[in-house]
Order: C-alpha cells, then sequence, then structure tokens
C-alpha cells in the first residue's frame, strides 16, 4: 500500500497562501454558504437522497436510477473499485493514467487488483483487457485536455467499466472536451462540485452510471454504499449546485478571474525561471529547478507556502499550483527569491 499524499492543510495547520489545493480561489459561493447555513443537521437525511437525486437528474439530463451519490470522490473510487472486484476478480487489470489521483491505484491494490498503467507495453502474449479503467479530463495533476482520451476510450471492450473523473470540468478555463455526448454516455461520469464552489471542507458527490450500465454492477454499488452516504450539509452543496444562480456566480465571476490570475501567475513563474506545463483547468504543473525540491518546498512552507509534491503523481521535481490570487502568487515569489 502506498502511502496517501494530499494538498491543503497539515500537520502544521492551514497554508496562508495555500497552492496546493486545486479548489476555486474565487470561492466560497455565497449563495452555496446560505444553503448550508440553512441546512438542519438535526435529523436524518433521506438515506436514499431521492429528491436530490431527481434534481441532479433532470440537470443533466439523464434518469433518476443513473444517479448515484457518493460520500465523497474517494469513498466512490473505493466502492466501484470493491465492487468490481467482487464480480470480476482475477479477469483483468485496472487502467490508470501515468501520472493521476492517487487513490485510483491505492483502490486496486487495496482489493487485490492488478493495475496497469496507460501506455505500459503488453506483457509478451499479450493482456487481458481492463475490468475496470479511469480518466480524468481536464487531467490531474497536469490539468491538459488529454486529447487521446475518445481514441482511448473507443479501444475499451464494451464489458470494461470506464470512470470518468469530472472532478476539474467546471473549472476548465479554455476549450472543451473532445468526447462526444455518445462517449460520455459509455462513461461512469463522477462529479465533485465541491471543488468547484471552493468549499472542499465539505464532502459530497455523486456518480452518472451509463446509459447502458449493467444493472448487477449499479446494485453492487447500491449495497456497498454506507448507510446515510451524505451528511446535511453535502446534500444541501449538492442541490444548490444546480441553481441558476450559482451556475452563473460560476461562469461569468469565477472562470474570467481565475483566467486573469493563471495568466499572471504563469508569468510569475516563468521569472523565476520555472518551467511550466500548458494545461486547461485552473491549477497547472512547473518544474522549479531548484538543487533541492524537497528543501525548497520546506523552506517556503515555513513562509506560509504550500505547493504539491508531484512525486506521488509519477512526476518527480515538478509542482503543481492551484491557482491563487495575486498576493499569493507575490508572496510566492518573494520566497521563492533565496533560489533564484
Amino acid at each position: 500500500m502506498r502511502p496517501m499524499v494530499h494538498g491543503g492543510p497539515d500537520a502544521q495547520g492551514v497554508p496562508v497562501h495555500d497552492f496546493s489545493s486545486n479548489a476555486n480561489a474565487c470561492g466560497p459561493c455565497e449563495a452555496v454558504m446560505q444553503a448550508l447555513r440553512q441546512a438542519d443537521p438535526t435529523r436524518y437525511p433521506d438515506p436514499a437522497a431521492t429528491a436530490l437525486r431527481g434534481r441532479l437528474a433532470a440537470w443533466h439530463g439523464v434518469s433518476p436510477e443513473r444517479v448515484l451519490v457518493a460520500a465523497s470522490a474517494s469513498e466512490f473510487i473505493v466502492r466501484i473499485t470493491a465492487a468490481v472486484a467482487v464480480r470480476r476478480r482475477g479477469e483483468g487489470p485496472v487502467q490508470v493514467p501515468a501520472a493521476a489521483y492517487g487513490d485510483y491505484r491505492r483502490a486496486a491494490e487495496a482489493h487485490g487488483l492488478s493495475v496497469r498503467v496507460v501506455g505500459e507495453p503488453l506483457a509478451l502474449g499479450g493482456a487481458r483487457p481492463p475490468v475496470l479503467a479511469w480518466a480524468c479530463e481536464p487531467s490531474s495533476p497536469r490539468g491538459d485536455a488529454v486529447a487521446d482520451l475518445p481514441a482511448r476510450l473507443d479501444a475499451l471492450p464494451p464489458d470494461t467499466a470506464l470512470v470518468l473523473d469530472c472532478a476539474y470540468a467546471p473549472l476548465r478555463l479554455e476549450g472543451a472536451s473532445a468526447l462526444t455526448a455518445a462517449q460520455r454516455d459509455r462513461c461512469w461520469q463522477l462529479w465533485t462540485p465541491n471543488k468547484a464552489l471552493g468549499l472542499t471542507g465539505v464532502r459530497g458527490a455523486y456518480a452518472i452510471a451509463p446509459a447502458a450500465a449493467p444493472g448487477r454492477l449499479v446494485e453492487d454499488l447500491h449495497a456497498l454504499a454506507p448507510s446515510w452516504p451524505l451528511g446535511a450539509h453535502a446534500e444541501a452543496m449538492l442541490r444548490a449546485w444546480t441553481e441558476p444562480a450559482v451556475q452563473d456566480w460560476l461562469s461569468t465571476q469565477c472562470l474570467p478571474r481565475l483566467r486573469e490570475w493563471k495568466q499572471r501567475q504563469i508569468s510569475h513563474c516563468e521569472a523565476m525561471g520555472w518551467q511550466v506545463a500548458p494545461g486547461v483547468a485552473n491549477f497547472f504543473c512547473a518544474r522549479p529547478g531548484a538543487p533541492s525540491l524537497d528543501g525548497a518546498l520546506r523552506h517556503l512552507r515555513t513562509q506560509g507556502i504550500k505547493l504539491r509534491d508531484c512525486g506521488s503523481f509519477g512526476m518527480p521535481g515538478w509542482v503543481r499550483l492551484g491557482v491563487l490570487p495575486p498576493v499569493s502568487q507575490d508572496a510566492l515569489a518573494r520566497a521563492w527569491s533565496p533560489f533564484a
């Protein structure tokens, strides 16, 4: 089992300038905050989330039977991996991107499933196709558009469960997904609005099953779910996510500002001599080129600045930076000056 590595607060507390998180730096959304304040935590929520699932289904234009709620994206990652392992252990591996959120691999290893990385050469004599495949678009940690995703999807056999992690789709700053509507309908779509809303402390997510999802897999996912996947506050957040005012806040107030901040932040990084990788999301990867990246990151942390080391993503020497306001960008530039 690999150790868990995450961005955000750590043993030293909350960073003053937290580049390690991909949350929307324009948040939180006040309309959702109001919904959270009005949530009633004194009662159990409906364990089936009947009204919420209907609301999310209508918003996505699918039937309510295709919507499953989850305690978080990570909870669903573990749950669908467990469901596949129960039915199809030994039939094939779990396919993960070369650089990706570590929970995909961790969940597979925890359930005794082998892991194959996208693009890895096949063993002599060929190999079995994956029983479960993961994709994230825009990707993490790179934040790129995954140009080969449609071809990768089409190459998978029909009985492979493909999960499309849509965590950063609402925070896409340029372009559009290359997937067609039919290709999306082939995937399990995993949505985690708390990042886009700037409310990562509220845990709650949902998945949309493929139009032709095997009924047995859907039943297993329901059977493996916690008794109450969502608390009152998560339910309030997901309900508010579909409100026109919330979507308008994201599209008209946040995305244009994040585009401006991103260009400024990239310019700062390049001025510091960092190599910046292209991307389309509200975060990007950069290679600082410091003699000791670990030492540099420890120094930055003492200055209230945290960056995400990409070593655990399989990208040693790189860091991932969420886009933050100019005051944080300037603080990073000042703290980096001893290494320039």
